[in-house]
Parts: C-alpha cells; structure tokens; sequence
C-alpha cells in the first residue's frame, strides 16, 4: 500500500509571518507491514474524510500526497533531514524506531492525537513506542495468516492446520483428492518469520544483543521452511520476479488450495473464480512450530507526526490524526478499502460482515510487536538474498544463514554472534 503524506495549513487569518506556515509541510502515509498500500483503491476514502475535517476545522487545510511505498521512507528521511517533511507520514510500523531515534518524530504521548490511547490494541500501541515514548497512532494493521480454500479442504477432508507437519500431511491429501496442490511458500523473508517465532526465535535478540538468525532454533525454523518447497502437494518454491503475482493468482483461482498471506489482499482474494462466494475463504493462524507456539510479525501503518515543523503545523496534525484514527474513521476506512481497524471499538457489525476482515481479527492474537530496533527493518534485506538463492538451491541452508549473519553483523555491529 503505498504511502501517503499530508500537510497541513493551519491558516487562522492571523499576521502574514505566521499565514506564511500554511505553504509548509504536509503529512504522508504508506503501507502495511512493508507491503505496499493501493493508493488507487484507498485514496477515494482519504480524500473524503479529508472533505469532512476540512468542514470541522476550517482553519486548517489538507494537502493530500500520495507517494509509492518503495520510495516514502528514503524521500522522508531526506526531506526530515533537510528540515522539509510533511506534517504528517503514514510509515509503516517497521519505520518507527529509526525516524525516532533520529528525533524526526514528535512524540505524542498526552496529545490531541493519543487521546483515545486506551482504545487501540495493546501490542500495537506497543509497536509504536521507542525508548519509552509513543511516536505514531496506529492506524491500519495486518499481520500473516493462513488463507484456504475451504471447498478444497472440506473435498479432501482435511481440518485446517496447526502446525507445519499438519500442513504438510493437509497438502498431500488435498493432492491426493482433488489433484491440486495443498500449499505454495513464499521466498520472502517476511513470509518466513513465522517459521523463527515458531521456534520461540528471531533474526537478532535486541535485549540481549545478539544475532540470532544463524542460531540452532532458526536453523530449524528455516529448515521447516525449506521442507515445504517439497513433497506431495507442495508447490516448488518460485524464484522469479514475479513470484507474488504468481503464488496470489494461483490462490484466487484454486489451483492451490493454501498460502500465507495478508489482509491488504482481501479485495483481490474476492476478484478470484474461487471466491466469488466470499464465505470460501478460510482465514487461520499461521501453523506452530516445534516450540508449540504460532507467531506471525505485526505489520500497518502508523499516522506519525514531523517533529521539525512549528508549533501551530504540529498541533494541527495532532488533531488530524486523532480524526483520522478515531472510531469513527476507522470505521469508515474499513467499509471501502478493507483494511484492518487498530482500535477494537470500530470493528462493527457491519464492518464484521466481511469475512476476510472478521478472519483476520480473530488471528490478529497471535502477531508479535516488531523488535524496537532502527536497523530492524533492514535486516530482511540480506535475508530475501539469500532466502532466494537457498529455496532454489544454489547454496545450502547453512552457508545461506551463515552469509546472512555477516551481513547483519555489519548493520548492528555491537551484537555479538
């Protein structure tokens, strides 16, 4: 989902000099868990609760920017450091830590933005905290779940899963049955989390400063992973480009009956032949690891507000972002695009009556708050290199992670092996 930005010009027709902070910074917004958001689809629903703040509070105006999610956390970062950010950024929840610890964030703690602090989701008011205080608002939320085709499952006779032997002994039934594969993984290393949580594991332990991601239990993690590439009903892991496109088509037209997926595909799940009757869609927990537990990464975006703007721009996103994020936009939001409230009070009935939406309340339990580390986002990148070359086999599990570990040593040199 890609990013969003806005500023905001609180005109209060006083003196020219302070007239002048309505030509300064707006907001932007982006995408859940790393995953871009359809500024296509969505901006409709942000312009119109736009329209209706405008109406509320005529002092202040809105520009409303939409920049792609590839490209809003390097372009924020450059325009905070040259002190011309937008008042407001939609980041994603991995962002909050660095843009924090730079001091580009102004925290919110007992603002007109945190207001209704005590209504949002413990672990994701957890998210967007750093050293103690809270830089952003959630605002939309995703985490990982199992999606299967139910029609297949009930054909084959198979409960849903779980834990990953369970999925694998689901997959060569539903073969065996019906002649489709059970379930097709993905490469990418955020897919690939919930196979270290199910291991009680991560790529780095921040506490205790160390680097995790080559230890025994992610080993095994990884090693589960890979198994899934393989096997009766277990599609053969795709190591081109297009991978996604490829896994979610698959999906949506029950020529598989599994996947690991997120909510920001609710909308495409339902353009699918297998889903014209949305009631088809089963949504479960990730499956458990050997540990017992099941653990899929917390993902969405947070409304943050731009530390280096004036005092009237910030108090304006303040109240900006408590409109955007309150109940009753939440509310909103979800209705058109199909996005996951942050706050339990605007999960409705009708709101409920998706069923990918009310699918995905129900695992959202069970998504772990990301590590409160700057370089935490950063350490997917050597591990979606190497993932890609171990799932094709071009080097082996143990040389993959080991390459990963030196990679990671160099982006937080002080953790130990």
């Amino acid at each position: 989902q890609p990013p969003r930005w806005w500023r905001l010009s609180p005109s209060r027709r006083r003196p020219a000099a302070e007239a002048t902070a309505a030509t300064r910074p707006t907001v932007r917004s982006p995408s859940p868990g790393g995953t871009p958001p359809n500024a296509t689809n969505e901006a409709p629903t942000y312009k119109a609760l736009i329209k209706d703040f405008e109406a509320a509070n005529k002092n202040i105006k809105v520009k409303y920017v939409n920049v792609p999610f590839d490209q809003a956390q390097n372009k924020f970062d450059t325009a905070a450091g040259a002190s011309g950010a937008p008042d407001v950024l939609r980041s994603d929840v991995g962002w909050t830590p660095a843009f924090a610890k730079k001091g580009y964030f102004l925290p919110l703690d007992g603002t007109e933005a945190l207001a209704d602090q005590a209504k949002f989701k413990p672990n994701l008011i957890e998210q967007a905290q750093y050293d103690g205080k809270t830089y952003g608002v959630p605002f939309v939320t995703d985490t990982l779940a199992l999606v299967y085709n139910k029609q297949l499952f009930e054909k084959a006779g198979v409960e849903a899963p779980k834990t990953w032997d369970d999925l694998k002994t689901a997959a060569a039934t539903i073969k065996a049955k019906t002649g489709v594969d059970g379930y097709w993984g993905s490469t990418a290393a955020y897919y690939a989390q919930p196979f270290l949580f199910g291991e009680g594991t991560d790529t780095v332990d921040a506490s205790a400063k160390k680097i995790t991601v080559n230890s025994a239990a992610a080993k095994k993690g990884y090693g589960t992973w890979l198994s899934l590439f393989s096997g009766k009903g277990l599609h053969k892991a795709d190591t081109t480009a297009d991978a996604y496109a490829h896994i979610q088509d698959a999906f949506v037209n029950g020529k598989v009956a599994a996947i690991i997926q997120g909510p920001w595909e609710i909308t495409n799940f339902y353009k699918g032949s297998a889903f014209t009757d949305k009631s088809n869609l089963g949504i479960t927990t990730v499956p458990a690891g050997s540990a017992g537990k099941a653990g899929a990464p917390t993902g969405g975006h947070n409304l943050s507000v731009y530390a280096g703007s004036d005092s009237a721009h910030q108090k304006a996103a303040e109240k900006f972002v408590g409109f955007m994020t309150s109940a009753k936009s939440q509310t909103q939001i979800a209705l058109k695009n199909s996005t996951l409230p942050t706050r339990d009070d605007a999960y409705t009935a009708e709101v409920k009556a998706d069923p990918g939406i009310a699918g995905y309340q129900t695992v959202l339990a069970s998504a772990q708050p990301r590590v409160a580390l700057p370089e935490y986002s950063s350490l997917l990148t050597p591990l979606d290199t190497e993932l890609l070359k171990i799932a094709g086999g071009k080097e082996s599990l143990d040389k993959g992670l080991g390459n990963v570990e030196t990679a990671i040593a160099k982006l937080v040199p002080d953790f130990s092996k």
